[in-house]
């Protein structure tokens, strides 16, 4: 870590590219850009219509010439052209000014746990065809942990799950490295896709991605399981009309309870490849989550009675990988010091 953290400390600005969310961090200013993964293209020209916010705004009310774009996925830039349009659009004057003054900018960058190798270039083209002259490639877990404040150049465990919209990842952290770690292709869109399928099998109802705010709201509310209901207005199957239905949250609960069973599934893998010290030390210091999706209704009541863990949601979730990535920028993280010992 101590490699990584010289190199980081000669950057300026660091990105996170999540699948739904985009956010920039800029050297001694902090957060600058916040906004969804998506933009919007006129396919008859080729133009960009609308970035960020916006976009977002039109996903799936757009008529037939206009396409809304998501070039990344589950951390991975998977358009690069387009990913470069929508930060040239994101990205504010405070940056392209700051390259204009350093021709050699450096840049970080999160990318998951055991990404590919294509995967981590298409991350290194898309801020090097924006100017950067050299990036730094952070894994997210490591990022994550440091934006939690948690201890990690210790020689303790320390247990993160950063939850993703399209994957969640697991590790045990100690010394300022990865342990063991595990990525399962399951988020919040898995869950919402779980709602979504309950809602139209049970209730006959078509739900947009967007109607399912006061049902999570619900759900978070309903914390001990007691079964509220909700009301949630969608389309019919059969008539195609608009129509509000009362829903169970107890019900929904259950539905959702099926992808959430792959992220303690992991958990098991990760916690089976620890050395039973470090295992002990969870025990006491428990499970941290962090991510865009950290607060899916059910997921931390699940892991605590599913590992008699205390879990803790970070005070700022969905800004952990940033904020560490500008920490270690900064120089505000401490690397652990192993020094050789020297033999008479």
């Amino acid at each position: 870590m101590s490699l990584s953290l010289q190199q980081l400390s000669r950057c300026t600005v660091a990105f996170d590219l999540g699948a739904s969310r985009t956010r920039i961090y800029l050297r001694d200013t902090g957060l600058i850009v916040d906004e969804p993964s998506i933009a919007a293209v006129n396919t008859r020209t080729g133009s960009l219509i609308a970035v960020g916010h916006p976009a977002a705004a039109m996903a799936g009310r757009t008529p037939a010439h206009i396409r809304v774009a998501r070039p990344i996925s589950g951390g991975t830039v998977v358009d690069i052209d387009m990913a470069q349009r929508m930060l040239r659009f994101l990205i504010s004057d405070k940056i392209r000014r700051a390259w204009r003054r350093r021709p050699l900018l450096r840049a970080a960058v999160c990318v998951p746990h055991d990404a590919e190798p294509i995967a981590q270039r298409a991350s290194v083209e898309t801020l090097t065809g924006l100017g950067a002259r050299r990036v730094e490639l952070v894994d997210t877990l490591v990022a994550a942990a440091v934006g939690c404040d948690l201890p990690v150049e210790q020689p303790e465990a320390t247990m993160i799950v950063v939850c993703g919209a399209a994957s969640t990842q697991v590790a045990v952290l100690s010394l300022g490295s990865i342990v063991a770690a595990e990525k399962v292709q399951v988020g919040g869109d898995a869950v919402d896709y779980a709602v979504i399928q309950h809602l139209r099998s049970e209730h006959e109802l078509m739900l947009p991605t967007q109607g399912l705010y006061p049902l999570h709201m619900a759900l978070r509310a309903d914390r001990s399981g007691a079964g509220a209901e909700t009301e949630v207005r969608g389309r019919d199957i059969a008539t195609g009309l608009s129509r509000t239905v009362l829903v169970s949250t107890a019900h929904v609960r259950d539905a959702i309870r099926t992808p959430l069973t792959a992220v303690l599934d992991a958990m098991g893998r990760v916690l089976r490849d620890c050395p039973p010290d470090l295992v002990a030390d969870l025990g006491v210091r428990g499970v941290t989550l962090a991510g865009g999706s950290a607060l899916m209704p059910g997921l931390d009541t699940l892991i605590e009675t599913a590992t008699g863990m205390v879990v803790r949601i970070a005070d700022n979730p969905e800004h952990c990988s940033v904020l560490g990535l500008g920490a270690m920028m900064e120089g505000r993280v401490r690397p652990w010091a192993l020094n050789p010992v020297e033999t008479g």
